[in-house]
Order: C-alpha cells, then sequence, then structure tokens
C-alpha cells in the first residue's frame, strides 16, 4: 500500500452558507449594537438639552431669590417664584427647610452631573417619588429606563402624574399677578440677565395657544436640581421636569428609521452577494470538474472525490482498487476516422463504464483514450473476472471494430493500527495509487493484446528505485559522481588499440557503484539524459586533451548522444563548442547514435549529421541490427562507422546464418566507404571471421572490457 502525507492534494475554498449566514447574522448584531449605540446617544443629547434648558430657568429662579433676599423683598419675592408653578425649596447648610413651596419629594444628598453646554457640573437630586432619573458616580445623567417600564405597567391609573397632555401644564387656579423686580447695579454678583425681570399674566388667547402647540402626549419625568444661594450658606433646590413629547423624538424616529432602512438594504444585498457568490462557486467548480470530451468526470474530480471517498470512517474496512484502463488503438482510430468520431468513442467508453459502477465506486476520463476508476474489492480473483467483464463489453462498443484495452491496477487494502485493528485512512494516497496502476500497466505496453496487470512489490521496488535515482541524480551530477570507462576497440588483423567508446558509470555514496542499465533507461524517460551527454562530452574532450598533452598518442573515442537530444536543431553546434572550449582536435571525437533516431525526425536528424560532419567530426550507427534496421537508413544517412550488433553472433542459429548477415552487412559498409565495429566480441573464432571478412575494428570482451580512465592511458601509453 502507498503511504501519503494523509492530506487530499485537491484542496479548494468552498463559499459555505452556513459561514455566510453567521456572517451576516455578526453584522446584524453589529449593525443592532451601532443602532442602540445610536439611539442612546441620540436619547441622551434630548435628555441633556432639555435638563439644561430646565437648569437656566431654575438658576433664573435663584438669582431672583438671592436678589429679592438682599433687596428685602423676601415676603414679595415668594408670590413672583410661585408663578413658575414649580416646586421648591431653600434648605440651610444645615439641611433645615427655611421655606418650601409644593410637596419636597427630593433626596437629601445630591451629586455633581455635567450637562451639554453648561461649563460647570451641576448638582442633581433623586425625585423620591419617581426615581428614575438621577446622577451617577461618573458625573452622568442617567435614565433608568427599565424600571420606568416596569413602574408604568404595574402602577396602572397611580403613574397619570407620569403622563398626560401639554394643557394641562396650565393650571387656570394659579393666580398670574404683575410683579416687577430692581436690583441695584452696584450688587456685582447678579446676573444680567435678572435686570428688569418681568411676568406678565397670560391672557386666554395666548393660553389657548400655548396650549394649541404643546397639545400631544407626553412624559414628565422630575428630577430637582440644587443651586447655592446667600452666599453658600443656603441652597435653592427646584423641581424639574424632563418632558419628553412625541415631537421630540420625531428627528430620533426618523434618524432610525433611516438607519434601519440603510442598514436593512445593505443586509440584503450583503446576502444575495453571499448567495450569488455561493452559485457563481458552484458553477466554477462544475466547470472545473468536467471532462470537456465526454461532458463526465476529469482527472481532478477522481482525485479529490476518491481521496475523500476513501478517508470516510465507513469505507476504512473495505478494499480498494485504483484502476488505469488504456484504450490501446485509440490515436490509430482516430487516423483512420476523425477527432469527433474518436471522441464520441470515449464517450461512449465512459458512459458505458457509469453504468458498470457500484453506489461507492467512481470512473473519470483522465485524458483521450485513458480512464480512471476506483472500485470496490472482495479479492483479487473476482476483480479480474469482473474487469474482464468490463473489458469485455467495451471491446463492442462500436459493431464495426473490435477494441483492446490494457488494464494496470493497484490494491488499496485497509489500514491497520499496531494492533491490526482497522483504522481510517489517512495515509493512502489515491493519486500516488493511480500512477502505481499505470506504472503495472506500462509492463504491458508492448503487447497489443486486451490485459491486466497488478502493481506488486516488485514493481514498488522498481518505482522506489526511480523515485531514488531521480531524488539524488541532479546532486551526483554536480558532485561528478559518474565517471567515464572506456572499452577499446582493437584491429582484428594486428590487434592493436585503433579506438575506443567512453561509457557511464555511477559510483554513488549511497547506492554504492551502478551500472548504467540501472539508470541510463530512466534518464532517457524523465529528459536528463541530455545533461548526462553534455557531461560526457566535455570530460571526454578534457581527457583527450590531457592525454595529448602528456605526449601520448590518442585514439578516436566514440560519445552516445540521445535520441532525446537530436530534437535540438542547433545540437551540432552544442557539440563544436563543448570539444573546442577543452582545445581537443574535433577528429577525436566520434558521435555515435541508435538506429532508432532515425525515425524521429528524419530531416532533423540528417541536418545535424551533415554539420558535424562539416565540423569535422566522425559519425557512427551503433547497435545496428538490434532494431527494425532498414537499408533506407543507411543510404540516406552520411555516416563514417557502422557498428554491427552482437546478436548475431549469439542463438542456436547464429552460426551459418549469422556469418551471412554480417560478412555481407560488411561488404555493404565498404561498399558505402564506411568503417565497421563489431561489438560484443568475446570468442577467438569470432576474431578470425570478422578479420577474414575485413571488419575494421573489433570492441567486446575479447581484447578488453571496459575500464577506469587510467587503465586507459596506461593501454595507450603500452601501445
Amino acid at each position: 500500500m502507498n503511504k501519503g502525507k494523509g492530506k487530499n492534494k485537491y484542496q479548494f475554498r468552498k463559499a459555505h452558507g452556513g459561514l455566510s449566514i453567521v456572517a451576516f447574522l455578526i453584522l446584524m448584531a453589529l449593525a443592532g449594537v451601532c443602532l442602540v449605540y445610536f439611539m442612546a446617544t441620540m436619547a441622551e443629547y434630548v435628555i441633556q438639552t432639555k435638563l439644561a434648558a430646565e437648569y437656566r430657568s431654575i438658576a433664573l429662579m435663584a438669582r431672583l431669590y438671592d436678589a429679592g433676599r438682599q433687596a428685602g423683598q423676601e415676603e414679595n419675592l415668594w408670590s413672583l417664584l410661585d408663578t413658575e408653578g414649580r416646586e421648591y425649596l431653600i434648605r440651610s447648610a444645615d439641611g433645615d427647610v427655611l421655606h418650601q413651596a409644593g410637596v419636597a419629594t427630593c433626596e437629601e444628598e445630591g451629586r455633581s452631573v455635567y450637562l451639554m453646554s453648561l461649563p460647570d457640573p451641576i448638582a442633581i437630586y433623586k425625585d423620591t417619588r419617581y426615581p428614575f432619573l438621577y446622577g451617577t458616580d461618573r458625573q452622568e445623567i442617567f435614565l433608568d429606563v427599565p424600571a420606568l417600564f416596569r413602574f408604568l405597567r404595574q402602577n396602572g391609573s397611580e403613574s397619570l402624574d407620569l403622563l398626560g397632555d401639554a394643557a394641562f401644564l396650565y393650571d387656570d387656579e394659579i393666580p398670574a399677578p404683575h410683579i416687577e423686580v430692581s436690583v441695584s447695579a452696584s450688587e456685582p454678583e447678579i446676573d444680567d440677565y435678572a435686570y428688569g425681570l418681568q411676568i406678565q399674566e397670560l391672557t386666554e388667547e395666548q393660553r389657548a395657544a400655548l396650549a394649541k402647540q404643546g397639545g400631544s402626549s407626553f412624559i414628565h419625568l422630575p428630577v430637582w436640581m440644587g443651586i447655592p444661594v446667600a452666599d453658600g450658606s443656603r441652597i435653592f433646590l427646584a423641581k424639574a421636569g424632563l418632558e419628553l413629547k412625541i415631537s421630540d423624538l420625531s428627528v430620533l424616529s426618523i434618524s432610525v428609521f433611516i438607519f434601519l432602512g440603510l442598514g436593512l438594504f445593505l443586509c440584503v444585498l450583503f446576502f444575495f452577494n453571499v448567495i450569488s457568490r455561493i452559485r457563481n462557486q458552484r458553477r466554477a467548480m462544475k466547470m472545473y470538474f468536467t471532462d470537456v470530451i465526454t461532458s463526465g468526470h476529469n482527472r481532478t474530480w477522481f482525485l479529490y472525490n476518491g481521496d475523500r471517498m476513501l478517508r470516510k470512517r465507513s469505507n476504512a474496512s473495505y478494499t480498494y482498487a485504483a484502476v488505469h484502463l488504456v484504450f490501446v488503438k485509440y490515436r490509430t482510430y482516430v487516423l483512420c476516422h476523425s477527432v469527433s468520431a474518436g471522441e464520441a468513442i470515449l464517450t461512449q467508453i465512459y458512459r458505458s463504464l457509469e453504468r458498470h459502477l457500484g453506489k461507492k465506486e467512481i470512473c473519470a476520463h483522465c485524458s483521450p483514450g485513458e480512464y480512471a476508476l476506483l472500485l470496490r474489492v472482495s479479492d483479487e480473483a473476482s476483480l479480474k473476472e469482473r474487469i474482464r467483464g468490463i473489458l469485455q463489453e467495451l471491446g463492442a462498443v462500436d459493431p464495426n471494430h473490435t477494441f483492446t484495452y490494457q488494464v494496470g491496477v493497484d490494491l488499496l487494502p485497509p489500514e491497520r493500527d499496531r494492533n491490526g485493528k482497522i483504522v481510517r485512512r489517512r495515509l493512502t494516497d489515491l493519486e500516488q495509487a493511480y500512477n502505481n496502476a499505470g506504472t503495472a500497466r506500462g509492463t504491458l505496453e508492448s503487447k497489443e493484446d486486451t490485459g491486466i496487470a497488478f502493481f506488486d512489490s516488485a514493481l514498488a521496488e522498481e518505482r522506489k528505485w526511480q523515485d531514488q535515482v531521480e531524488e539524488h541524480m541532479r546532486t551526483a551530477l554536480e558532485r561528478e559522481e559518474f565517471q567515464v570507462y572506456y572499452q577499446p576497440k582493437y584491429d582484428p588483423q594486428t590487434h592493436t588499440l585503433r579506438g575506443a567508446e567512453a561509457l557511464i558509470r555511477w559510483q554513488s555514496p549511497d547506492f554504492g557503484f551502478v551500472s548504467p542499465g540501472r539508470f541510463i533507461p530512466i534518464f532517457e524517460k524523465n529528459g536528463f539524459i541530455t545533461e548526462i551527454d553534455h557531461y560526457m562530452l566535455s570530460h571526454v574532450a578534457a581527457d583527450q586533451k590531457r592525454w595529448l598533452d602528456q605526449g601520448l598518442a590518442c585514439v578516436p573515442v566514440s560519445v552516445n548522444v540521445s535520441r532525446a537530444h537530436f530534437i535540438e536543431s542547433d545540437l551540432a553546434e552544442q557539440i563544436r563548442d563543448l570539444v573546442d572550449s577543452a582545445g581537443t582536435p574535433r577528429d577525436l571525437i566520434e558521435i555515435e547514435l541508435t538506429e532508432s533516431a532515425f525515425f524521429d525526425d528524419k530531416n532533423a536528424l540528417l541536418e545535424t549529421i551533415r554539420r558535424l560532419k562539416e565540423y569535422g567530426f566522425a559519425v557512427s550507427m551503433d547497435d545496428f541490427g538490434s532494431g527494425y534496421s532498414s537499408l533506407n537508413s543507411l543510404k540516406d544517412m552520411p555516416l563514417d562507422v557502422l557498428k554491427i550488433d552482437a546478436e548475431f553472433f549469439r542463438g542456436e542459429n547464429a552460426g551459418e546464418r549469422g556469418e551471412i548477415v554480417v560478412s555481407e552487412t560488411i561488404r555493404l559498409a565498404q561498399s558505402l566507404h564506411m568503417r565497421t565495429v563489431a561489438e560484443g566480441v568475446e570468442l577467438k573464432e569470432q576474431v578470425d571471421f570478422l578479420a577474414e571478412q575485413g571488419c575494421d575494428m573489433i570492441q567486446g570482451y575479447y581484447f578488453a572490457k571496459p575500464m577506469p580512465k587510467n587503465e586507459f592511458e596506461t593501454k595507450m601509453a603500452a601501445g
């Protein structure tokens, strides 16, 4: 089983409706708090404004009292103050009541508070009968709204003193005498506002007009205000009335409604924005997860939802299989028909696969001709039988054609803890499992028939080795862990050294000595082989230059260049510059290519060979006869050397028939003015036969095996 990091690699940020609704409710709560704060601020503004006006009126009464007392008109002063219709009393500094008008319902002790537009604090006394408005320790005026509402609800008719109509403020029984007060200007402490104060009786018309203006419903909240008089030896206390009319609340009401309307509009706008985002994201996710050919699910959807399915607790006890299914001849079908016909077949295959899925199984179309499936498994035998049934149906998806398929499978058994108990999957990586299934399917690539392959321990080790090689290859190149070995080429007639082939070996501190067959195929597959080509060319050129400087009789050395390198249009110039930078004569470097390169881009290959020969490099073809050799390749390519594959000398029937092929190949090469090299020669009889046929050079264990450069240097020195 393959281990991952326990986390779905395909994470997506979803616009969850629940989170958006919570955010919406929080926004509403914040708006409510702001509204309450706004209302409280407005209410405080109204209360402070009205109480400040009341204070000015009571302050005027206090000044009148102080002025009348100093003028000796104290007896006439009471009638003047009574015309205000306000309850008041005068206390001495010791708390004795010196004069009282009305019922004294104020507390003994007051509190200092600040009111709007008044620079200094004033003394506020709570009304003992209606104790709803009073000062606080923070020198602020406070209206106890909950207590007021409870009082109104519980006392019913007894609360009528707090409610009424503004017209009741004017009582016909209150006398309205004509009084004038004159105060000497020599008294500096008397406010100018008191000079010439005149209170006249209101006419009936004035009373009616005032009643008409204030005829709306109101609530009257009493509070007492105290002002020091008589140089601080007395306190003038009067009852102030906080009258809140509906007309007073109109501005507050309008503001509240505007605030509520704006808040409601923003909330609705936010709500619809959230809904729109969720819909747009779901639409985008659907497009992101949809395969454009089949209109079904794609690879990303498969990996995302497959990982989620495997990690569910309810699926922990089941064995699953990651399946990689390939339509073998899809490209051939498209070439013979059309792209649209090929896509129609792919859609039919996808629909057919969907019909074979169980409730807890999924499939997707990953790429042209490739499908991914996640199936529940009871055992390997039943899974094979089920897949064969699916493939049999898919083989007849088009009545005019018989299609073949290749399938790779990686089994995903339940995960267990140290005690062997089945636990929820957290380490399974579906993407890795699907890649493993693809690796298993890759073992069937050389076949054309329908087949099924399972990923096993051997393939797992191979995959592990591939990962290790790819992890270390860059560091190995930088540290020059790759070593150049040389295998000499000898003249079969004289047994003298005529040349050599440069071969690569890997001396790794982690893996030890690694033969090229274990890492070169990996480099060819992942593209790193082109960097190995440069590495070998530069090291061989540097060795040749050093040997020349030592006075050794250097021989041409052939260096393999991979077929992947020949797609680069400037390959000839790259090779030329590498060799020239080392200072090595170009005729000492032979460029060796395989005949398989001829089947990639013929024109590009021929052009590269032509330029290499112009620059003075010899060009050879390696392993001639090992594949599907064509005489056209010899006809078209201006090669200098032809290397004959050792397979001609092996096998039960290699003797007579092999000798005929080898002799005719040598004769053909000679006719085309090419030198020949027989590689893989191990026996004296083979050497004698090749010498007789006129073969130019022999490379093989009969003369020498591949060796490090210091040993090859010794052979050159020996001649």
